[in-house]
């Protein structure tokens, strides 16, 4: 197989094009899916041990069936909390959502705010609310009485890609700017810088609108289950090992069929996973610094774009087969890919990288098959059309010329004593005086449609659509007389004269007549030339 071979310029531009078309797909996303999936590959299985100081109080079947209808009294909440505070719990973050006073008694309100300050380690949500037309969004808060006795307060916006599957999220969120923490960032207590790409939103955004900071890719425990879990209801009623929460970094959150949010993750296609196992794998990744930060966007493209282009210089030179280089383009990115994570947590989407790839090697696979094709209708010594090209030609002029009435040429040529040069100077020199002759006969088929061909070993025909015996015989003129003047090296000083000899024929072709007889008459033109001493052309008389 041929390399596609091209001039430095040109291989230069190729590969600037091609990268950059490669880095616009990669900004633009458009092999998002391809990309997820194989970041789903990669960290599906990878995972880690979690944080042991994480637990889940779930809001379970059990807990419902027990304690009757949700929404339960806030008091209920109350004692939760103040049996985590005995059980010596670190933090709690209760993912329950208090938007609204308490209508049938306010003393509820109170009774959860005062084990709230008792506590003195709860977190509580804040969630984003779309609101309906043209309106700008809200952010639901606790209601004041609770948000003013909480340790903190935290967002719960889970990003969800389109194909429904949570692989990241935004660490600060928040209306007109992101000043809330992750609930599990808040869980995990972190006071250092936080992570992440920076806010996506132009620096023109509305005030009024959620913006998002601090984007990372969220890598998972494990699959659901992961983390343990403990009943709501055993914790209420003290039914827990003593110490069992001691320390503890506790989620108190729905769980429950038909109540809890349900997520699809990497991990698992199989078992959904509750909004509060997201949030406790949300502060183990943070705690245990198992962060996966994207590549910045100028790096990405830079990446891509550099792939790309070395993929289009390695198949454009003549060192490296073509296969091994698109081989090794469209493993690079992967491979890349693969290392960058696992070994340095970063994530690079591969996808725009091998599609480029893959670009060129259709572009390749193209030229190759227009390459095959060229040499099987060309004549490898000259480079002129072989007899079949110029047998096919041939036909297909005559058939046009029948059709348009205009007047088709053939001219036979010969080159005169060619025996003798291979016979007195060797092969190489016969070589030589079929390719000269072949370039100046090409020079005449400066039309589109004109053919030059090669159809026996010293042998040539020029094929003149829509031109007549005057024109014919002028071009065949120049090319007697230069050939004629040519010459060839044969040694240090000496000089050989060539000459050729041509039989010229032109026809309108009759209804009834056959690309065969213009063919036999130009021949019939070529042996009255012949005859007639050679270094000269005979013309056949009209049909």
């Amino acid at each position: 197989m041929r390399a596609l071979l091209l001039p430095w310029p040109q291989r230069l531009l190729l590969a600037i094009a091609l990268g950059a078309l490669a880095g616009w797909a990669s900004q633009a996303r458009l092999f998002w899916q391809q990309d997820e999936h194989v970041y789903d590959r990669l960290v599906g299985g990878w995972d880690y041990p979690p944080d042991d100081r994480l637990a889940i109080v779930a809001i379970d079947e059990r807990s419902l069936q027990q304690l009757g209808q949700w929404p339960w009294p806030r008091g209920t909440h109350a004692r939760l909390l103040d049996r985590l505070h005995e059980a010596g719990a670190r933090r709690v973050a209760l993912d329950l959502m208090f938007p609204e006073p308490d209508r049938k008694d306010a003393s509820q309100d109170q009774e959860l705010a005062a084990a709230i300050r008792r506590s003195g380690n709860v977190v509580l949500p804040v969630l984003a609310a779309a609101a309906g037309g043209d309106a700008v969004p809200e952010e639901l808060l606790p209601v004041p009485v609770l948000a003013s006795v909480a340790r903190g307060l935290a967002h719960t916006d889970i990003e969800v890609d389109g194909d429904g599957v949570a692989r990241g999220l935004y660490l600060k969120a928040g209306v007109g700017s992101a000043y809330w923490p992750a609930l599990g960032l808040a869980l995990s207590g972190g006071d250092g810088p936080v992570p992440g790409l920076g806010d996506p939103a132009p620096a023109a955004a509305s005030p009024y609108q959620w913006r998002r900071d601090n984007y990372v890719r969220l890598r998972y425990a494990g699959p659901p289950g992961t983390f343990p879990q403990v009943s709501y209801i055993d914790v209420l009623e003290g039914r827990l090992p003593p110490g069992l929460l001691r320390d503890r970094l506790v989620i108190v959150g729905m769980t429950a069929s038909g109540i809890a949010p349900r997520l699809l993750t990497p991990t698992s296609r199989e078992y959904w996973m509750s909004g509060s196992e997201y949030q406790a794998n949300v502060a183990s990744m943070l705690l245990g610094g198992h962060v996966i930060l994207p590549l910045r966007p100028p790096v990405q493209l830079g990446v891509v774009v550099l792939l790309v282009a070395l993929c289009a210089l390695g198949m454009t030179q003549r060192r490296l087969p073509p296969w091994l280089v698109a081989v090794v383009a469209l493993a690079l990115p992967l491979l890349l890919s693969a290392v960058l994570l696992r070994g340095f947590n970063l994530w690079f989407a591969p996808a725009a990288a091998i599609g480029g790839a893959l670009l060129m090697l259709l572009a390749w696979g193209l030229w190759q098959m227009r390459y095959w094709r060229r040499q099987a209708n060309r004549d490898p010594l000259t480079s002129l059309a072989n007899r079949m090209r110029f047998e096919e030609a041939l036909q297909l002029e005559y058939e046009a010329a029948r059709r348009s009435g205009r007047p088709l040429s053939l001219a036979l040529i010969d080159v005169d004593n060619f025996k003798h040069y291979n016979d007195t100077f060797g092969h190489h020199t016969g070589d030589l005086v079929l390719q000269q002759t072949a370039r100046m006969i090409r020079e005449l088929a400066r039309r589109p449609r004109d053919l030059a061909a090669r159809f026996g070993g010293d042998e040539f025909a020029l094929v003149l659509p829509d031109t007549g015996s005057e024109g014919a015989i002028q071009l065949i003129d120049a090319l007697v007389s230069r050939v004629r003047q040519a010459g060839i090296a044969v040694g240090k000083g000496r000089q050989a004269r060539i000459s050729v000899t041509i039989g010229l024929a032109t026809v309108v072709p009759a209804a009834d007549g056959v690309p065969a007889q213009l063919f036999r008459d130009a021949d019939a033109a070529l042996y009255q030339a012949k005859a007639a001493g050679r270094d000269g052309y005979r013309v056949a008389p009209p049909g």
